[in-house]
């Protein structure tokens, strides 16, 4: 890349990030959304913007959103805002390689959803059935596997669309340092995609190879 191009394109950067500012301060000036500092690694703090209830009323709306996207607003858990904020960071990662793909995204699914409606399939299993087989036809229903009797839940799901229209799912996980290595190894066995943060990375790619298992863990 010559200089020319290299000041081009820093000042295209620049560019961006000064229309972002202004967008930020414009919606926030009309109470749509609203900026909240969350605490991070090492007692660092970050900034994060979340819809308020105007806003999100606003994009339910006008229809901004199709039907099958669930869509939220403020901070239910404060605690996890780091977390959920790191979700979206591998979001927007994986959604363009699956854009560049020639994919095209249908919907995103958090964690807690899964698990509600999972939850209330496993609720009305027959008691006259085995529960081991039932465990595995309901897993099979949501695109999930029994692991160790358990059914594992991602922390996203991302549905796409391929160029044949053919309808796929991704399955992420961001492991932790807090993760134990039975439940890490859960995680990988049900086949999800593993991330984790730059300071996690190593070591739990040790626990892995512990446990002898071949699932790569990408940095974050």
């Amino acid at each position: 890349m010559s200089f020319q191009q290299m000041t081009s394109h820093a000042s295209d950067i620049t560019a961006t990030k000064l229309t972002w500012k202004a967008d930020v301060r414009n919606l926030t000036r009309h109470g749509l959304v609203e900026q909240r500092t969350i605490e991070g690694h090492s007692s660092y703090s970050t900034n994060v913007l979340t819809l308020t209830k105007d806003g999100h009323r606003l994009l339910e709306r006008a229809q901004l959103v199709s039907d099958w996207q669930a869509t939220y607003h403020g901070l239910v858990k404060p605690k996890e805002a780091r977390h959920d904020a790191d979700l979206y960071r591998l979001y927007q990662k994986v959604a363009r390689e699956i854009e560049r793909s020639g994919g095209k995204l249908r919907r995103v699914v958090l964690d807690f959803e899964l698990k509600k409606d999972l939850y209330q399939a496993i609720s009305k299993m027959r008691p006259d059935k085995d529960p081991r087989y039932e465990r595995i036809f309901i897993a099979n229903q949501f695109d999930l596997k029994v692991v160790n009797d358990k059914i594992p839940i991602p922390d996203l799901r991302i549905e796409y669309e391929d160029d044949c229209r053919d309808v796929h799912r991704l399955d992420l996980e961001i492991a932790t340092h807090d993760y134990r290595p039975q439940g890490l190894g859960e995680k990988a066995k049900a086949g999800f995609h593993l991330f984790a943060r730059h300071q996690d990375h190593a070591k739990l790619c040790r626990v892995l190879d512990t446990q002898e298992i071949t699932a790569r863990i990408f940095a974050l």
